[in-house]
């Protein structure tokens, strides 16, 4: 299994467990994040969660491009409504789920962090929301979430450019909420669990639900038409393009919008 589980007193810490992919998702790996956070969510005596990355490389690169570059549109509207699930699962999530960002947050991995309540990255945590370069707009969230977290100007910069923000940009920019060393990061996102954990898990629990209806103004309705659009562009040519070019290493060759 390459999502592990583990519970330390009220915390519990899920690992996407894949840095030889630097932990690039597939079905299966989404598959188990909801399992794991709708088993978590049941639990009273977890108080908050930590979501992390294995390794010193990636928190998670994104999904995985190669598989993705031979999806028909139905695999791709089944795979970027998973996305949407897990996104979702996180954030249903009664407890706050805190993302300690080791390196690359990259597509569906910088999906995933907005999904979070709380981001602590390390200096050497770098994100990006890349998909225009592929041929595809964010499939997991990233056009709705994002411009929630840093404002639309910003967030239509980062989507439009696809450009690679490093961690003191995206504090300044309000992407994450504190940056600090590698091997300080466990530990700095550890006692902010910690500090969670002290208060009421009642009314931690509740005030999770009152700030998300801040946000739920026909959020659904969007996330449910992003995920429309996204797999729409698996029948075009710039999809086919751009991840066969990745996956080549060669430069992609895009064709003019016909209206």
């Amino acid at each position: 299994m390459s999502i592990d589980l583990s519970v330390n007193g009220a915390i519990a810490t899920v690992t996407i467990n894949n840095p030889a992919e630097l932990n690039a998702l597939d079905v299966r790996h989404l598959r188990d994040l909801v399992a794991i956070f709708e088993s978590v969510g049941k639990r009273g005596d977890i108080r908050a969660v930590l979501l992390t990355g294995a390794g010193e490389r990636a928190f998670v690169a994104g999904a995985n491009i190669k598989r993705m570059s031979v999806m028909s549109i139905a695999e791709a509207q089944e795979f970027g409504a998973l996305g949407h699930v897990v996104a979702r699962a996180i954030e249903s999530t009664p407890q706050p789920v805190i993302a300690a960002i080791n390196g690359f947050a990259l597509g569906g991995g910088c999906e995933l962090s907005l999904a979070c309540d709380i981001r602590i990255a390390s200096t050497t945590a770098v994100f990006a929301q890349p998909e225009v370069a592929l041929g595809i707009p964010p499939g997991w969230g990233g056009s709705q979430r994002l411009p929630r977290l840093v404002g639309k100007g910003i967030a239509s910069e980062l989507i439009f450019t696809g450009r690679r923000v490093k961690a003191e940009e995206a504090l300044r920019i309000g992407l994450v909420n504190q940056v600090v060393a590698p091997e300080d990061l466990v530990a700095t996102a550890t006692s902010l669990a910690e500090s969670i954990a002290a208060n009421s898990p009642d009314a931690v629990r509740k005030s999770k639900r009152l700030i998300a209806r801040a946000f739920d103004a026909d959020f659904q309705a969007s996330l449910d038409h992003e995920a429309q659009v996204f797999a729409q562009t698996f029948e075009g040519h710039d999809q086919r393009e751009g991840m066969t070019a990745f996956v080549e290493k060669r430069q992609a060759v895009f064709e003019d919008v016909k209206e």
